[in-house]
């Protein structure tokens, strides 16, 4: 592969509540096994990229614990590796990042230190598979200066919130809006571009001098009518997870058979740290259907339409339905949990009523102990 690959992984926004206090968005649990940002790191390993770097911020230690070591994503190499960096205070700087392109320029040595001449820029919090190399190849037919992966939304889903693109007929972006008002397209862009890596050594000194810090509103909405920005249209599984419902949504979907054999049975696979625990265990008098139970589980009740984590313990009589259950938690016996996020570490007292009456309800429990 001719690129290196940056995975922006320090955001932190208030629509995640209480989810984020402790962990960053790109170390949410997903899928029972996952983190966010396994997806990232598991299409760029797939794409024979060798040497990727993650960019931390927000509440990194768990997500520093969860990239201890490389081997998980086959980044263990020689040549190239998995380099995590996190802000820190220097002569020129005495803050942290104030906006991804600045991100990238506290870091900007990992740059101009590499040789290969492209870059993969990806974001830590999307739930995806991708082959980048294609979305190179489309760059350099192009002839390119920055590609920019973009997704057609139903009309179901709220495209305000993302960057909405305009595209003519050769799929040049001739118009690029973040969070708009009011949208006039319903093509958002994926978080993920394709650029040379001189060009973008370029691009990110000349907004540090302009003291410009986002690489969205000062780059490519900034740029767009004198750099060639191109747009690749992704026709595949993709979401956000950077709201509460988007997050419920996600781990929802994986109850669908399509998604879990997209994501679990074709190639190619999604990696993850693998924890040394039991297969799940299904006792005596337990009921589940259509539900995802972790490695490490013990059940006991019923369990329905509902992901449960590793090391999630169920007591007797207890009834959970359309709920994520994250990691090491403890349901005490004849307790009732529906339409909830059941925050991890925590201790869901016997005889308990959570339900989620308006939208998914967040339940926290002995919250004295570190989220990971």
């Amino acid at each position: 592969m001719r690129a290196i690959g940056i995975i922006l992984a320090g955001g932190n926004n208030h629509r995640m509540k209480e989810l984020t206090q402790k962990r960053a968005i790109a170390a949410m649990p997903v899928a029972g096994s996952y983190r966010g940002i396994d997806f990232a790191l598991s299409n760029m390993t797939n794409s024979h990229i060798q040497k990727v770097g993650v960019f931390t911020q927000y509440n990194a230690k768990s997500l520093t614990q969860h990239l201890s070591s490389s081997k998980w994503w086959d980044f263990g190499r020689k040549q190239g590796g998995l380099f995590v960096f996190t802000p820190s205070m220097t002569s020129d700087h005495s803050f942290w990042s104030r906006g991804t392109a600045d991100s990238i320029y506290q870091n900007i040595s990992f740059l101009k230190d590499s040789h290969e001449p492209y870059v993969i820029i990806a974001s830590g919090d999307c739930v995806y598979k991708m082959n980048y190399n294609k979305v190179l190849e489309y760059h350099i037919a192009k002839k390119a200066d920055i590609t920019v992966v973009c997704k057609e939304l139903p009309e179901s889903e709220n495209v305000e919130r993302y960057g909405v693109v305009s595209m003519n007929e050769d799929q040049r972006i001739i118009d690029f809006e973040e969070k708009p008002v009011e949208a006039r397209g319903r093509t958002i862009s994926c978080g993920i571009y394709v650029i040379r890596r001189r060009q973008l050594i370029e691009l990110i000194e000349k907004a540090e001098e302009e003291d410009r810090h986002d690489f969205v509103s000062d780059i490519l909405v900034r740029y767009r009518n004198q750099k060639r920005i191109y747009g690749y249209k992704m026709d595949s599984y993709w979401k956000n997870i950077a709201t509460v419902n988007d997050y419920f949504q996600t781990n929802m979907d994986f109850l669908k058979p399509e998604v879990r054999d997209y994501f679990f049975n074709q190639y190619p696979d999604v990696y993850s740290k693998v924890d040394d625990l039991p297969p799940a265990k299904y006792n005596v008098g337990s009921v589940v259907h259509n539900s995802l139970a972790s490695s490490g589980c013990i059940i006991n009740g019923t369990v329905q339409d509902s992901v449960l984590f590793k090391k999630v313990f169920v007591g007797n009589n207890c009834f959970i339905k359309n709920s994520i259950i994250l990691n090491d938690v403890y349901i005490g016996d004849n307790t009732h949990i529906e339409n909830c996020i059941v925050e991890s570490h925590g201790t869901i007292r016997a005889n308990s009523f959570y339900k989620g009456e308006n939208g998914v309800q967040i339940v926290i429990e002995r919250s004295d102990r570190f989220f990971l």
